[in-house]
Order: C-alpha cells, then sequence, then structure tokens
C-alpha cells in the first residue's frame, strides 16, 4: 500500500469573484491584486511543505495561484506543474458572466435550491463529480507508478495496520509529519464542494474529532485550503482507496493579514 497526502487549494480572488459575477469554464479572468496577495499568503503558509506532485485547472486563475504558491515554497519550486482540465471549474452555461442573484432566480423559477440547480448548458453536478472521479482515478495510477516502490509501500505490503490519527495542531504541517508523498492540487470552489463531498460522503473518508458536516460542504474561500491522507491498495487495473483521512477543510488561517480577503 501507498499512503500520500493530498492538499487542496482554491484560487484566489477575481474581480469577477469580487463583483460576484460566475466565472465557471467560459470565463477566463485573472487574480485581482487581492488574489495575488491571497496566493501569496498561502505560499508563505505552506512553504515549509514539500509538494512532490502538483495538479492544477488550466484556467489562469488557478495556474497564476498555483505560480504564486510555488514560488514562495522552499522545497518544490522545481516541481513540475501539470495543468489538467478535469480541474477546471463545474460550468455553468448560460449563467456564466451574469451576477450570482441572477443564478438564484434561474433557481428559483425552477423551484430547485441554486446548488442543485443546473442553468441550460451547465454542468449537473453529477456530471461534475464523475469529472473528478476520473481525475482520481487517473491520480491514484500516478501516485504508484512514481511513488509506488517507496520504502513505505514495500514496509505495509504485509497487510494494513490500524492508522494513527493525524495530529492536527492549527499548523500548515498537520497531518503530514510522516507522509513523504504530498499532492497539491489547485482548483475552484464549486468544484472543490462536489470533490469533498465525493471524498466524505461516497468514499466514506474519516473526519476529525470535533468537525460538524455543515462545515465539510461550506463553500471555500477563495485559496482556502483543504487537506486529506490517502492510503491506496496497490491494484493493477483499478487501484483504490483503504483509507480516507479528512485533515482539515477549508482552512483560512493564512487571509487574516490579507486585507478584503472576504
Amino acid at each position: 500500500m501507498l499512503t500520500f497526502a493530498l492538499t487542496i487549494v482554491r484560487h484566489g480572488e477575481t474581480q469577477y469573484n469580487r463583483d460576484k459575477l460566475l466565472q465557471g469554464q467560459g470565463i477566463d479572468t485573472p487574480l485581482s491584486d487581492t488574489g495575488h496577495q491571497q496566493a501569496a499568503a498561502a505560499g508563505r503558509y505552506l512553504k515549509d511543505l514539500h509538494f512532490t506532485n502538483v495538479f492544477v485547472s488550466n484556467l489562469q486563475r488557478a495556474v497564476q495561484t498555483a505560480e504564486i504558491i510555488l514560488g514562495n515554497n522552499l522545497h518544490s519550486s522545481a516541481t513540475e506543474m501539470i495543468l489538467d482540465p478535469l480541474l477546471r471549474e463545474r460550468g455553468f452555461g448560460v449563467a456564466e458572466g451574469r451576477p450570482k442573484e441572477h443564478l438564484k432566480n434561474m433557481a428559483n423559477a425552477a423551484g430547485q435550491a441554486c446548488r442543485d440547480y443546473t442553468p441550460p448548458g451547465g454542468e449537473t453536478l453529477e456530471q461534475v463529480k464523475t469529472r473528478f472521479k476520473k481525475f482520481l482515478k487517473s491520480l491514484y495510477q500516478r501516485m504508484l507508478e512514481e511513488h509506488g516502490s517507496s520504502d513505505q509501500c514495500s514496509a505495509s505490503s504485509s497487510g494494513p495496520s490500524e492508522p494513527e490519527q493525524p495530529v492536527i495542531a492549527g499548523l500548515a504541517s498537520d497531518g503530514v509529519h510522516d507522509v513523504p508523498v504530498h499532492a497539491l492540487i489547485v482548483s475552484h470552489g464549486a468544484f472543490i464542494r462536489v470533490s469533498v463531498r465525493h471524498l466524505v460522503e461516497d468514499l466514506q473518508g474519516c473526519l476529525p474529532a470535533g468537525l460538524k458536516m455543515n462545515q465539510v460542504f461550506s463553500p471555500c474561500p477563495n485559496t482556502g485550503i483543504s487537506r486529506f491522507i490517502i492510503t491506496l491498495h496497490r491494484e493493477e487495473s483499478n487501484p483504490r482507496a483503504a483509507r480516507i483521512q479528512c485533515v482539515f477543510i477549508n482552512r483560512k488561517d493564512h487571509l487574516d493579514d490579507v486585507k478584503n480577503s472576504d
């Protein structure tokens, strides 16, 4: 088996975020000044961690955020950044470029909750989840191919032992002290929300003590950070997670000194 850490970061603020306009996939905007500050703050917060793998949505707000994070990192500035369209934001169809309030009105007119409503031409939540599942499968395969011969993998091949709960002390290194393989993902708010829900609900990820489900499914702020520890079974055709441990969700401690980060 192979255990690795997965840290998920939402991109920094854009002007569309500030103006409460939907971007989705069709509106490819850069970071605002505040977004640059947020990404730099996230980079400083994560600077002492070593990311062995980095996967980023190919929309520029995510790419810029990842570049700034890696530029501030003491150990991962040379790590290859893989741009993956599977990590793009949820497509909002005809609602892209329009105020979020417009989407709410469309959902109300259809008699649906806004988070469950799919505007014409947009992606359903199930389609977004399918996209994440496809990414997750390729991630598992890559991690085993690149790191599956590590000492920890061979040492655990005799069978799983009872996993220890990660130490959570409010530090950037929470959960990763003894986990040398660490993947960073930079993506988008709606996509991250669906992804976290899949990891926790569908794949039965374990939650840390005191974390409530309404916190798990709350919107991720710009450059909010979530972390999971995943242990993989080595299976040739279809690697799968033997255990998923959530360490924290939507952490934003690094934003305390960033102006206008709400």
